[in-house]
Order: C-alpha cells, then sequence, then structure tokens
C-alpha cells in the first residue's frame, strides 16, 4: 500500500491591484511568475476596474509579487 504526503500547508489568496491593461503586459509579468511561482495558481482580472491580480499561494510573500511588477514598471499593491 502506497501512502502520499499530504499537503498541510494552508493556500491563502493574495488579491493585489494592479496598472497592468493588456494581454500582452500580462504575458511579459506572466513570464516571470511562472517562474516564481511554478506550482502555484495566478491570473490577471483586466475587467476589473483595478485590474486584479489573484495568487493562490502557501508560501509567497506579497512584497515579492509586488516588488516583480514594480521592476517591469507597474504599479501593484495588496488589497486587503
Amino acid at each position: 500500500m502506497n501512502f502520499q504526503a499530504m499537503n498541510t500547508a494552508t493556500t491563502i489568496i493574495h488579491v493585489f491591484k494592479t496598472s497592468v491593461v493588456s494581454e500582452a503586459q500580462v504575458n511579459l509579468v506572466g513570464a516571470f511568475l511562472n517562474i516564481l511561482l511554478p506550482y502555484d495558481a495566478w491570473n490577471f482580472d483586466l475587467e476589473d476596474r483595478d485590474r486584479i491580480l489573484r495568487v493562490e499561494t502557501s508560501d509567497l510573500i506579497p512584497e515579492t509579487v509586488i516588488t516583480i511588477l514594480n521592476s517591469q514598471g507597474f504599479e501593484c499593491n495588496e488589497l486587503i
């Protein structure tokens, strides 16, 4: 009988307000997010007035996402 280790870490959804406005910009930022978050889920809602980025993770520090977007010239603030 095989036993698989259970992931007991709590998953948190972080929500960020961004200045990302186009799919091309999502692709640019996404390249970095995919490297940083290879096992976590993220998505943008460009139809929302705050151009929301949602990141589902168990171990990410929100400031890391903010730094990545800022380094690419985008505004990014976590919504609480």
